[in-house]
């Protein structure tokens, strides 16, 4: 496996971000669209208990779009600047073109909290099936988000469908549990199918919804090229720089994607067990989020979710 760190500007062409969180991270991604930093309309304030409860509903009503476009220049969203370093080198992987579920033998680790996705069901009715373990954003949301359209659970695994128009995005965990994560241990085993010219941020966003608050994601780029860590700065002014981490794997193989984050200290970024790198700037010490989002461009395909687990 090989790697590399570099400290970016902002994203590069292989480190694309769509939608997530509150404030925009605004760097570009896929196409040159923003990396949303959108939440629910019931987003918490709160380091543990959302002070409105999130619906636990694939269909609820969307809110007011809370995220500003890419070019927004408001104080602290800031505009991607020109890149400064070279693109992390395209997996060489061939993409796959079916769904496949077979998963390999990795099982998920002993964890507080641990979904593994064994009860199917249907598009649109994930929330429903699993509402201890993914509160999806609300239809419409930032007009990118429509986890009712893309999100299923069948054979261990979340579905999530490419390219149809819609993308999704949401966070693991309970209700109660999900939005206080202050430090721990953040895994998920996971792949994509096609979907060429999209991609997908697992990330750990903060609860405040301040970027400056930190933040990390990790795997992170479009499916046809390499994931990468990207942590950003805490600085005011400044969350668009980042250090990244690349991976050397693909996500057209089965891999597990793991972060260890100490508060104020370090932040390991980890693939099947093997330590990539420690980083020790910009480590965040507030209440964090476990989250992921896809965009709603590029080829048809599906990520594919086997397991998430996290200390809650």
């Amino acid at each position: 496996m090989t790697r590399r760190r570099v400290f970016v500007a902002a994203a590069t062409t292989a480190a694309l971000v769509i939608g997530v969180p509150t404030a925009a991270s605004a760097h570009t991604w896929w196409g040159g669209r923003g990396h949303h930093h959108a939440p629910p309309k019931a987003s918490p304030s709160a380091p543990s208990t959302p002070t409105t409860t999130p619906t636990p509903s694939d269909t609820a009503t969307p809110s007011e779009d809370p995220t500003p476009s890419a070019s927004a220049t408001a104080t602290g969203q800031p505009i991607a600047p020109t890149v400064t370093t070279t693109p992390q080198p395209s997996a060489t992987a061939t993409p796959e073109t079916d769904a496949s579920t077979d998963t390999g033998a990795a099982d998920a680790p002993d964890a507080s909290f641990v979904e593994t996705f064994d009860t199917d069901a249907a598009t649109g009715q994930v929330a429903a099936a699993y509402p201890q373990s993914w509160q999806p954003y609300p239809d419409g949301t930032s007009g990118i988000y429509a986890p009712s359209k893309t999100v299923s659970v069948h054979d261990g695994v979340m579905d999530v469908t490419l390219g149809n128009g819609s993308g999704t995005a949401g966070t693991f965990g309970s209700v109660a549990g999900a939005w206080g994560h202050v430090g721990g241990s953040f895994s998920v085993r996971a792949k994509a199918t096609g979907g060429d010219g999209n991609g997908a941020a697992f990330m750990l966003w903060p609860t405040s919804g301040t970027w400056s608050d930190g933040e990390i994601d990790f795997p992170e780029g479009n499916f046809e090229d390499v994931p990468s860590a990207f942590q950003h700065s805490m600085v005011p002014g400044q969350e668009a720089d980042r250090a990244q981490v690349g991976t050397g794997v693909s996500w057209r193989d089965w891999h597990t994607y793991t972060v260890d984050w100490v508060p104020g200290k370090s932040v390991t970024y980890s693939v099947d067990g093997t330590v990539l790198e420690t980083l020790t700037k910009d480590v965040p010490t507030t209440p964090h989020r476990y989250m992921f989002q896809v965009g709603n461009w590029g080829a048809s395909g599906h990520l594919l979710i086997d397991w998430v687990a996290t200390t809650e």
